[in-house]
């Protein structure tokens, strides 16, 4: 279909999301989307902050990234196996169903980030490892692999520091208005509170982003991915060390019906998630279910946990350490 040859009353129907970007005038839904663009005064254009290319462009990128998305409800994901670094075959094939947990455990430098880029990218036999990522049991389309507006993917790393000059709510706003959603207020009421509830300490909605903490800056894009992306995959490079409460962290995500691949060292968790896949030179070794009995186990490190994270809280406040009561 020539989008630029169609009536605007038909495009409405189809690509809701141009309703905000048409509304600079009173349109006649009679004209089609060219006859709309060739009637822009050079005002009209300027009150809109783009020449005409570049609205055109605008325009071509909402549509294609709301067919990209349409094409594809993301209920699972498949890894098949590729090679390890010896270049021996990798013989496992896994499918990740949405809101699902799993956890990637495995020496430094075994390949646990590896594995992450390779989802990232929906690598098709064209990576270092030679793995192939389907979605829905098919090969994704380009659009979906190579748009960057129209990413299935949301990557959380260990190293997440905010450049732009803006308080938080400024940040949040920006974000919701990217992706033209209404109730922008409400929404971004709800991100914050979640951010506070994952942060080892409160920030307000007027705290410049640059002024946040490690801890305080993956609590706020973790709430901002499970209440405002679209993206169905999430996948998390080592929070352990963030400050943040992990568990929670999690939980926000999954209520979301996100599939979440966490690469890791903390034992909890590893354990939080329904299985871990083991990672050794570079290729997938073993798939792990939890058992029951790693589930008991996990209650008691997480009383561990607490219990350190209640020391950590002591130090900060300057309390003095004289007795340690570790029984559980």
């Amino acid at each position: 279909m020539n989008l630029f040859q169609e009536k605007i009353s038909v495009l409405l129907v189809e690509y809701p999301e141009l309703v905000d970007i048409l509304k600079y005038e009173h349109v006649n839904a009679d004209l089609t989307l060219d006859n709309y663009m060739n009637n822009l005064s050079s005002e009209e254009l300027e009150d809109i902050g783009m020449n005409k290319e570049s609205f055109c462009d605008l325009i071509l990128g909402i549509t294609q990234c709301t067919t990209a998305n349409s094409k594809v409800n993301v209920k699972n994901i498949t890894i098949k196996g590729g090679m390890f670094k010896d270049g021996s075959l990798e013989d496992i094939e896994l499918t990740l169903e949405t809101g699902s947990v799993t956890s990637i455990v495995g020496p430094t430098g075994s390949g646990k980030s590896r594995l992450l880029a390779d989802i990232e990218w929906m690598a098709q036999r064209d990576t270092p490892t030679k793995r192939q990522i389907l979605i829905n049991s098919q090969v994704p389309h380009s659009e979906l692999r190579f748009s960057f507006d129209c990413k299935l993917v949301a990557q959380l790393s260990q190293n997440m520091n905010f450049v732009i000059d803006t308080s938080v709510e400024e940040f949040i706003k920006m974000h919701i208005e990217s992706r033209g959603i209404d109730n922008s207020h409400i929404l971004m009421n709800e991100i914050l509170y979640q951010a506070n509830l994952l942060a080892g300490e409160s920030f307000t909605a007027s705290t410049p982003v640059t002024a946040l903490s490690g801890g305080q800056s993956r609590a706020l894009m973790i709430a901002d991915t499970a209440i405002l992306s679209a993206s169905p995959i999430v996948l998390i490079d080592e929070i352990e060390n963030a400050g943040i409460d992990r568990k929670k962290a999690l939980e926000l995500l999954v209520k979301k019906e996100k599939i979440i691949l966490i690469a890791t060292h903390d034992p909890i968790l590893a354990l939080l998630a329904q299985r871990r896949i083991i990672i050794q030179n570079g290729g997938i070794v073993k798939l792990i279910e939890t058992s029951e009995n790693e589930k008991a186990n996990l209650v008691i490190l997480e009383k561990l946990d607490n219990k350190l994270l209640n020391l950590r809280s002591k130090l900060r406040n300057g309390d003095i350490i004289e007795d340690i009561e570790l029984n559980f």
